[in-house]
């Protein structure tokens, strides 16, 4: 996928010392004349209670079943192609610098950073298998699956769709994702994985036999060759 390797010690910037300036007072501009609340890069944002996550869940399964979960991966995946693209501009502008001449970390954690000012939870990135061109996401607090409660089933395909479109984004590759564990399943914590479709297949598959993300993530580290992913997802 990319190299996990850090460039080198980049010069210090003059706008690094204004990045820090993810507060309510400082982040977001309210404006109760207008009724509007923008945050720092000039998007207009939303607040919402936990009811309209709810009638949104409960509205799609009523309009089109099944095909809920899909359809809200299809909207987060569009969700995270037009923030990467705004996260690429915005970044250049904070920090004087390309994105990718940036550490790896550091670009993901400063993109996610807004996300979680916005109430969407806190995460934790292991890049440990980014070199074999996949990558998980710990989620904590997913305003989704907080919302939703125990159900025993994953729910948070918006976030799966969200990480899908902005690491494709990023990475210049059509990735995929999948949450492998879920707060509604009884977990701490969301997990995801981000990587190709032959492997988030595979992923789905031992997911539904059973598999925890502990065994996924073990087989995923197994399997070497395009050939072992496709005899998986035949089987």
């Amino acid at each position: 996928m990319v190299s996990s390797a850090r460039p080198q010690t980049l010069p210090y910037h003059r706008s690094w010392q204004k990045a820090c300036h993810y507060s309510r007072h400082t982040f977001f501009k309210f404006d109760p004349d207008q009724g509007t609340v923008c945050d720092r890069h000039g998007q207009r944002n939303l607040l919402t209670t936990e009811d309209f996550i709810i009638g949104l869940q409960k509205g799609l399964e009523h309009e089109v079943g099944e095909a809920s979960g899909w359809l809200m991966y299809l909207i987060g995946q569009e969700w995270g192609v037009e923030d990467a693209a705004q996260f690429k501009g915005w970044f250049q502008d904070e920090f004087g610098m390309y994105f990718k001449d940036a550490s790896l970390r550091f670009a993901l954690e400063t993109w996610w950073w807004p996300l979680t000012a916005q109430g969407w939870g806190k995460w934790q990135v292991d890049l440990s298998s980014v070199k074999e061109g996949f990558l998980f996401v710990d989620l904590y607090d997913s305003a989704v699956a907080k919302t939703l409660g125990d159900v025993g089933k994953p729910v948070c395909f918006l976030y799966a769709g969200l990480f899908a479109g902005f690491f494709s984004s990023f990475f210049d590759r059509a990735l995929s994702s999948t949450e492998i564990q879920c707060y509604s399943m009884g977990n701490e914590f969301c997990r995801f994985l981000i990587g190709s479709e032959k492997r988030v297949k595979a992923a789905e598959f031992w997911l539904t036999s059973g598999a925890t993300a502990g065994d996924i993530e073990a087989r995923l580290q197994d399997i070497r060759t395009e050939a072992d992913l496709d005899a998986v997802n035949r089987s």
